[in-house]
């Protein structure tokens, strides 16, 4: 299968986003975990009185010396949970950017699934970036978070140009799934497997399934005639055969007629088939 440059340019420009996503929500996630070890030990040495308390308990100092934990109540807490908290957000939308379990994201998280695009996810790298910009932190953490917030609109400006079909561009795997339809099948109703998937219509097989779950199904009703004929399938009713006296076909042989057993009959009568002179 032949691919045009325009459509080679575009998969290796994406996943060149990608793999900016995913390095830069890594050197977040290690540099949230080295201000949670600073502040953890400047809190440990401010505790144990190897700082000089005197300026801090006057409340002149907004922030522990030497860490990002604010003087105020419950500060420690809040501080390792903020932290925690960007470690947590930076795995999943690894995760997420890796896409893996996508069964997982497309039920719990649908916005980070295969469904969705990329402006969601860009949304959460600028409030990371932006939780972590907001506090005196050192140049490490600075230049991470600053490149994670530009990472963050690279994405959003990514996600509204190709919305949901970002990802299905930029698949790796897609490429051999696309092979695959090389040659598009003809199904019932005149649509190929390519239209079907482009409008968005199911393609069901017509093959009956033996199972216990397809006997829940609508039947021979004409409800079940209505979803056969969405699903593009065509249904044909067979030509009534109708006896002589009700103005059928003068040289068609008349169809047998039984009178069954009734509760007061002691007998059955059955007639034979007549052939009509022509």
């Amino acid at each position: 299968m032949k691919t045009s440059p325009t459509t080679a340019f575009l998969f290796v420009a994406l996943n060149v986003v990608r793999a900016l996503s995913i390095v830069a929500l890594l050197l977040v996630f290690s540099s949230s975990i080295v201000v949670l070890v600073d502040d953890i030990e400047a809190v440990n040495q401010f505790v144990h009185g190897a700082t000089n308390t005197t300026s801090f308990n006057s409340g002149n100092v907004d922030y522990i010396p030497n860490s990002t934990v604010p003087n105020q109540s419950a500060g420690v807490f809040w501080a390792v949970l903020n932290r925690l908290f960007i470690i947590a957000q930076t795995v999943i939308l690894v995760l997420s950017e890796i896409g893996w379990p996508a069964a997982f994201f497309d039920r719990f998280f649908p916005v980070l699934g295969s469904d969705f695009g990329v402006g969601a996810l860009g949304v959460m790298q600028c409030l990371i970036g932006a939780s972590v910009l907001s506090h005196y932190v050192k140049m490490f953490p600075l230049v991470t978070a600053f490149f994670l917030f530009s990472v963050g609109c690279l994405n959003i400006l990514v996600g509204l140009m190709f919305r949901e079909k970002v990802k299905d561009k930029r698949n790796i795997l897609g490429w051999r799934e696309r092979r695959k339809d090389v040659l598009p099948t003809v199904a019932l109703g005149g649509l190929t497997n390519r239209d079907r998937d482009e409008k968005g219509i199911a393609c069901t097989s017509p093959v009956p399934s033996h199972s216990a779950s397809s006997r829940s199904g609508m039947g021979f009703g004409r409800q079940a005639e209505k979803a056969a004929e969405m699903k593009g399938f065509l249904l044909t009713k067979p030509v009534a055969s109708l006896p002589k006296h009700q103005g059928g076909d003068q040289n068609s042989v008349l169809p047998y007629m039984t009178v069954g057993r009734t509760p007061s009959s002691t007998a059955s009568v059955a007639s034979t088939p007549e052939r009509v002179p022509g």
